[in-house]
């Protein structure tokens, strides 16, 4: 699933490919996308005239600001977006169409069919799902030492599935999370209120350090995910314990090791993330 750096890289990529443009017409081939309004051919007709102004991300969700509506989108497992003249063959799995006036077409494909649309008045968006109860931007300014503290202070919760938790932190996923937690040295079974406060600040620099890298990165490409333009991402080059069981931990040495953890796959080195609070400061890569 696109995490937040692939989401914020495809954002950006949006914004350059079809902020501006009108919308003549939408076809829905595949109706269940369509989450609000419940019918695909209203919501259709609702956006047919309308132009993009600009397009947001919040958490691992896409915004769409329109004149006077809002959609949001989540392209779950394999939900990809492009730009294509109308007089391109339409790929497989292509389920959704914005027909642009200039004779541009924004494609929505999804292999896995799990991705979702919501239409809203501006502003809605924020009192229901899917965005209502998202947590903390781990890129915005409010995303504070103390905020973070708070979210984690007295859980029993251990600390990768918190991670993972949308509700306290929105658009971290199993690769950043395995990711952060290495480069704080602490290890994905410990729990969260156990942390001390160098700890969490560790945990803290780790989480928007490697977040931004991945963003400048443009994401990590390990399955299918490419941007609007169809590019891969290449933070996948910089992954220290994603994806690397059995290979030697790129600080020690030591065999990464993979367990499953809240139903995760979760990567980790057993020297430098010690399943017990050590005493000597583990120094980050």
């Amino acid at each position: 699933m696109p995490e937040l750096p692939e989401v914020e890289t495809v954002v950006r990529t949006l914004n350059q490919l079809v902020s501006g443009k009108r919308i003549e017409k939408v076809s829905v081939h595949l109706p269940r996308i369509i989450q609000r309004p419940s019918e695909p051919e209203q919501f259709s007709q609702v956006l047919a005239g309308r132009s993009i102004a600009s397009i947001e991300r919040r958490g691992k969700f896409i915004r769409f600001i329109l004149n006077d509506l809002v959609m949001v989108s989540h392209l779950r497992m394999e939900g990809r977006y492009g730009l294509y003249s109308r007089d391109e063959p339409v790929e497989k799995h292509t389920h959704v169409i914005f027909h642009f006036d200039d004779g541009t077409e924004l494609r929505y494909k999804d292999v896995r069919q799990f991705g979702t649309m919501h239409l809203f008045n501006p502003g809605e968006e924020w009192q229901l799902p899917p965005l209502h109860k998202l947590g903390l931007e781990p890129l915005d300014p409010a995303f504070t030492l103390d905020a973070f503290r708070a979210q984690l202070r007295g859980r029993s919760t251990k600390i990768k599935p918190l991670l993972l938790n949308q509700q306290r932190i929105a658009g971290i996923g199993n690769i950043y999370a395995d990711e952060a937690l290495f480069r704080a040295g602490i290890h994905p079974e410990r729990t969260a209120g156990s942390l001390t406060r160098q700890e969490a600040a560790s945990l803290h620099t780790a989480i928007v350090g490697t977040l931004q890298e991945a963003v400048h990165a443009g994401g990590s490409s390990i399955k299918s995910y490419v941007n609007g333009q169809g590019e891969m991402g290449m933070f996948q080059q910089r992954l220290n314990v994603y994806g690397r069981n059995n290979q030697p931990c790129p600080r020690c040495t030591q065999e990464i090791v993979k367990i499953v953890l809240g139903g995760r796959g979760t990567h980790y080195c057993s020297r430098c993330q010690p399943a017990k609070r050590s005493r000597k400061r583990i120094q980050q890569n």
